[in-house]
This record gives C-alpha cells, sequence and structure tokens, in this order.
C-alpha cells in the first residue's frame, strides 16, 4: 500500500456512508432496534459499528453468526425501520460536499456506488443537495438481489459507461475493506478515508489511504 498517488482519474466511484456521510448513529440506532424486535440482545455499540459498510446480508451472517434465512429476515426488518424518520439522522464528513463540488467543476463524472438501499441514498444526497454531483447513484436492491460491494461497484460501472464516461482511469473512494474488495472485481484501485468506520488494518486492502477531505482533493485533482 502507499499513502499518495499522482494519477489522472477519468472517473470516481463514492462510496457513502463512512466516506460521504457520516450516519453511524441512524444505522447503529436502528439496527439496536432490530435485534430487539428480533428477540436477540442488542449488541455493544463497537460491535454495531462494524455492521456501517459491508452489505447486510453478510454483516449479519458474519457478525451475528446468523444463518442465510436468519440473515434475510433481519435485513428485512433492519429495511423498514431504515425507511422511516431516522433515515435523515446524518451529516456530510467536513470538506466533502466542496471536494464534490470541485470535482464536478473539473468534469470529472462520480457515481455512488453504496451498500445502502438506492433509494434511500438518493434521498439522503437530495436532502444534501449533493445528488445533483453525480452520474449514477446506485445502491443494493430493496430484494438483496444486488447486494455485494462488488456488483453494486459493477452497476455504477455500467450506468457510467451508458452515460459516455471515460472508464480508463476509474478509481474507488471508500471508508471500509469491502469498498476496496468490490473495486479490485472489477480492476478499479481503491482510496480508503481514514475518517469512515474502517480499522486501521483494512487499510492494507487499499491502493491508498488519505486522513483529510483536503488530502483527498489533492489526491484525485492534483
Amino acid at each position: 500500500m502507499i499513502s499518495t498517488l499522482t494519477r489522472t482519474w477519468s472517473a470516481i466511484i463514492f462510496d457513502l456512508d463512512g466516506t460521504i456521510t457520516d450516519s453511524a448513529p441512524a444505522i447503529t440506532n436502528a439496527l439496536a432496534r432490530t435485534f430487539t424486535v428480533l428477540g436477540r440482545p442488542v449488541p455493544a455499540d463497537a460491535e454495531l459499528l462494524a455492521y456501517v459498510g459491508p452489505p447486510l446480508l453478510a454483516a449479519f451472517r458474519e457478525y451475528a453468526g446468523m444463518t442465510p434465512e436468519e440473515a434475510a429476515e433481519a435485513v428485512a426488518v433492519y429495511r423498514a425501520d431504515d425507511q422511516g424518520k431516522h433515515l435523515l439522522d446524518t451529516a456530510i464528513f467536513p470538506g466533502v460536499a466542496g471536494l464534490l463540488e470541485r470535482i464536478h467543476a473539473a468534469k470529472i463524472p462520480m457515481a455512488v456506488a453504496t451498500s445502502k438501499t438506492q433509494h434511500n441514498a438518493i434521498a439522503v444526497l437530495e436532502h444534501f443537495d449533493l445528488a445533483q454531483y453525480f452520474t449514477a447513484i446506485v445502491g443494493s436492491t430493496d430484494t438483496e438481489t444486488r447486494s455485494s460491494k462488488a456488483d453494486v461497484v459493477a452497476e455504477a460501472l455500467e450506468r457510467l459507461a451508458a452515460a459516455g464516461a471515460d472508464l480508463s482511469q476509474p478509481v474507488m473512494v471508500g471508508d471500509r475493506r469491502y469498498d476496496a474488495e468490490g473495486a479490485a472485481a472489477h480492476g478499479v484501485p481503491a482510496i480508503l478515508v481514514e475518517w469512515g468506520y474502517g480499522s486501521p488494518s483494512e487499510a492494507a486492502e487499499a491502493t491508498a489511504t488519505v486522513y483529510s477531505a483536503d488530502t483527498l482533493g489533492k489526491m484525485l485533482l492534483g
């Protein structure tokens, strides 16, 4: 892994939770309510934070030890809660909105590839007036037919290509190893941000890491 890159990127794909938005409180609170509805012990806050970022089906199986059927039920309960009034209990990380505006002004096409459901991702980005900057906003489907990060990134790349974007030098920006792995499945390098929800060990999966929006801007725009 290297900490800096010098490259002209032709397209940029952003993760949402932990990269653009500080949404952990809303997500962990919804998870706590989900475990309560399911009649399961509610994990500690630090344990719930691990669920922020990865596909939910995988997270419930990996972290809660659920069977595929139990995980599917948990996702359904979570989705019903997540679409409610708590969806917008979130904030934009410092400097990120300005960076998105600058990238858009530089005419570099951008997409969002998130494990959040697509309609919720659109709702959040529209609420903060950020949807205008993205050529495509791609999330998981309600039925989890598109759930893995690799599948979400694939759809984002397809929509960028359909819009005429140059995909000769794409890059993924995220905060968890799932972002790096999902991008790597398509030969796309990944930059992980340190202000998100990933652990230091996850940085090993990235092409580079950054500690601030200013540093990210220099890496993306030169």
